[in-house]
Order: structure tokens, then sequence, then C-alpha cells
């Protein structure tokens, strides 16, 4: 597998744009996220929309699902195709309802598989999304009474969503399950209310720390170099294997 972040930035970022990626598996590529910026951003690389096979959210904040009404408008009108929109199972009815309905609902589009293949998720469960990509959704810590889902492909890449600081899953996941790389997004100032903060994660052990590369961080990140520990920021745009 390999990734790509089309933006790197929290929700406030302007320089790093949303914090989406692009993750590509054989000839797959899937779409991590859809925030404000993402038609922008992939406009800007290059990208156009019928080469992203599948879309997966992780959480209805506008960061993170904000561009997708343009999504659907230039699949249905420009491209003319659905492609798979994969979204935890309790997340479906409140991502169309409480954030899309407003833009999309028309005459004859009145639910979200009018636009898209909707693909339920259910979490815990690891599933095979793509031939040969497996992701098990995890529910973890953002917003009180929010449902949020980080993600593990194939047992070995660990992608957060918006997650407070959770060192005893960071430990299960690295020293129970294997896991090898996790990219973790980071508040790099205190207090880490909705995130984890820069300082809680400086907490962690350095064999976990090593396996962690920062993202969702704010247009300042040129102050915070060399003061992550073992720690990375990850680089917008740049190709990772994972």
């Amino acid at each position: 597998m390999d990734i790509q972040m089309i933006g790197t930035g929290s929700a406030f970022a302007k320089a790093y744009y949303n914090n989406n990626a692009l993750l590509h598996c054989d000839s797959q590529t899937l779409l991590i996220d859809c925030g404000l910026t993402a038609p922008t951003a992939l406009h800007q690389m290059g990208i156009p929309l019928n080469r992203i096979h599948g879309i997966l959210i992780s959480h209805i904040h506008a960061d993170h699902i904000g561009g997708l009404e343009e999504l659907a408008f230039q699949y249905l009108y420009k491209y003319k195709i659905k492609v798979p929109l994969f979204v935890a199972e309790d997340l479906a009815e409140p991502l169309w309802n409480n954030s899309l309905r407003g833009g999309l609902e028309q005459e004859d589009f009145r639910q979200l598989s009018d636009y898209f293949e909707v693909r339920p998720l259910v979490p815990g469960v690891p599933q095979e999304i793509f031939p040969g990509l497996k992701v098990e959704l995890m529910q973890t810590d953002h917003v009180p009474n929010k449902k949020s889902y980080s993600m593990l492909f194939n047992d070995s890449f660990f992608y957060s969503a918006d997650i407070v600081f959770s060192p005893k899953l960071l430990e299960h996941l690295v020293r129970e399950r294997g896991v090898r790389t996790l990219f973790h997004d980071c508040q790099l100032h205190e207090p880490g209310l909705v995130h984890a903060s820069l300082s809680e994660l400086l907490t962690l052990p350095d064999d976990i720390q090593s396996r962690i590369r920062l993202m969702h961080y704010g247009d300042d990140r040129s102050e915070f170099e060399g003061r992550t520990g073992r720690m990375s920021f990850v680089e917008q745009h740049r190709i990772y294997s994972v």
C-alpha cells in the first residue's frame, strides 16, 4: 500500500488544506475523507475524480466530509458514475440527513444512494473493500457523543480520525497487534481537548513514537520542527509506502 496526503492540516489550517488522503493498493485508489478543500487539492494535483475508486469517511465534520457535495454532483453530471462510499453503518443516515441533504436533495435524488454506491461497514469487523485491501473501523473518542472512526488497514497501518490522546489503544496496536506505521492527528498546542496534543504524544515510549507520523497540524508547523521526539511530520503530497 502507498498513501499520499492531499492535505495535512487541521480544521483551521489554510496552508496545508484539510487532512484527507489517497490510499493506493494495486490498481485501486481510495480517498480517505473528503473535506472542504479536497476537490481543490485533487484538481491542483492533476487527479481527476474518475481515478478514485472509492471514498471512506471517518466522521461527520466539514474538514472530513465538506467536499462530498461537489463530488456527488461531479460524479452524477460530469462522469455519470457512482463510486462506492464506505461509511460506518451508523453514520450513513446522519451523513445524509444532517450534512448533505440540504444541498443534494432534489426531485429525483432523495437519498445518499442516488449519488453513491453506499457500502455500510460494521465497526470492529475487518472487511475487504478492494482486492487486497482490508479495513477495520475502530470507534475512537473525539467530540463527546459524536461517532468517529479510526482505521486499521491490512492489520499493519493505523490511520487515526480525529482522536483524543489514547495511549492504551496505541500500545495495544503496536505491541499486541503488530502495527508498523501510525498516521496520527496532532494538535501542536495545549490543551488537546478533542485531539491528542503534541505534548501528550511525547509521553509515549520511544518504540511507539518511532512508528508515528504526525498529521492534522496547524499552519505554524515550522515552529515545531525538531521538537517532535522520535515522531516526524507527514509531508503533504509525498507518497509513503505503508
